[in-house]
């Protein structure tokens, strides 16, 4: 699909992330507001859609869809609805648009806009998808012959995580205090986490609801996804050593994970469907896809020690996935677990073959035995106070892109126990 024409001229830019193409939803706080509205980016600007439909501009009748503060009023629609909301936008901007005079009044300049969470996170569940991921990982603590567990070619393994702790792009995250035992040690200590960590995701957010009881299949279930986002699970891979046997993350996964404020939508995303990796081991009936579920996207992260500029450490792409985000949602509902509205999925660390493609730090400086050199001269083995780190990703078509914004956090001090 080629570059789609606006009358908003920055659009039309191959290097801005909001061609008209894209069209993704946030939420921002206006100067001299408190309350969120609704907005979708285009070019260099967002449309207030919270303005817009209280002026019947958008109209799809019924319940509203973009007055609420985030975007969970559209998501509770039919998938018709979704596609008529966006048809509507692109109406609306496109080049030659009849009402391009009125759709003017709802522009407003990007640059400094306050964005805000975009949807209501019902709950979040995070996966350990990524074969290269679980494969590095599992080398460092069993060994190469025992690197991924007898389930894992079968299963989409995962576990259920904090919706609260999950915050908005530029959110300042607080260095997590936990249980550490040091090798050797008698007894463990309670103290700041000294292997700060990132996990580079993308999250499925979940339009949708199943009731208790109600599985569905892998393509019901990539029907349910609203749209894409980038996120970061935060991870002290200290106080996870500890805990972590024998159920899981828990304190070292809960306190931080960070979003990008746009929700890329599946419409938008569709030119640049792939399929998963060939199958080790064939997968059970209800896991297999009936087509391309994944995507092309091409994905990075940065690093910047405070007041220093940034390094990429990380270049990868989200089709490096064993699973994709239906498989993993069908997987979910497969007991009979009801989804939500509102739930976020992540989709597990995202690491390729190539050392440059590895999505933690845990893998970057395996274990923190090889340290990571910046381009201030500065070496890191985990994250240090001040340092930022930013997730980009964007789906490259012909002469656009298709961004989803950056997803950034500063890392702060631990806060002193009570």
């Amino acid at each position: 699909m080629p570059l789609m024409q606006s009358w908003v001229e920055s659009a039309n830019d191959p290097n801005t992330p909001f061609p008209l193409n894209n069209l993704p939803y946030g939420a921002y706080v206006p100067d001299g507001d408190d309350l969120p509205r609704c907005c979708v980016a285009i070019g260099d600007y967002l449309f207030d859609a919270h303005e817009a439909e209280l002026d019947d501009v958008i109209a799809l009748g019924g319940l509203p869809v973009a007055c609420l503060g985030d975007w969970t009023g559209l998501m509770r629609r039919e998938p018709e609805i979704w596609a008529a909301f966006r048809s509507r936008m692109i109406e609306l901007l496109h080049d030659g648009a009849p009402e391009r005079e009125i759709a003017k009044t709802y522009l407003h300049p990007l640059e400094g806009a306050k964005l805000v969470m975009p949807v209501c996170v019902s709950e979040f569940t995070d996966f350990y998808a990524g074969k290269h991921h679980a494969t590095n990982v599992g080398t460092m603590f069993r060994g190469p012959d025992n690197a991924l567990p007898p389930n894992w070619l079968h299963i989409p393994i995962g576990y259920n995580g904090r919706a609260s702790s999950v915050v908005v792009s530029g959110t300042d995250i607080i260095r997590p205090n936990g249980q550490i035992k040091a090798p050797g040690a008698d007894m463990p200590s309670f103290g700041p986490s000294a292997r700060l960590d990132i996990e580079l995701e993308m999250g499925a957010i979940i339009g949708g609801t199943t009731p208790l009881g109600q599985p569905v299949t892998v393509r019901q279930a990539d029907d349910m996804i609203f749209g894409y986002v980038l996120l970061n699970d935060w991870s002290a891979r200290d106080i996870q050593a500890w805990e972590y046997q024998p159920l899981g993350p828990f304190q070292a996964k809960a306190f931080a994970t960070s979003i990008s404020p746009w929700i890329v939508t599946k419409a938008a995303l569709e030119p640049f469907r792939t399929s998963t990796p060939a199958r080790e081991k064939d997968l059970l009936p209800y896991l297999k896809e009936p087509g391309p579920m994944l995507y092309d996207i091409d994905l990075s992260v940065t690093m910047a020690p405070p007041g220093k500029p940034a390094t990429t450490i990380v270049r990868t792409n989200y089709k490096q996935m064993y699973y994709s985000a239906a498989q993993q949602v069908a997987h979910h509902a497969s007991s009979g677990c009801a989804m939500t509205t509102g739930d976020l999925i992540g989709s597990g660390t995202i690491s390729g073959p190539e050392k440059s493609e590895r999505g933690s730090l845990l893998e970057l400086t395996w274990g923190g035995q090889e340290p990571l050199t910046l381009d201030t001269g500065e070496t890191r083995t985990f994250i240090e106070d001040g340092d930022t780190l930013t997730l980009h990703g964007a789906a490259h078509g012909d002469g656009y892109r298709i961004g989803f914004g950056s997803c950034t956090g500063t890392v702060k001090p631990a806060r002193q126990f009570p």
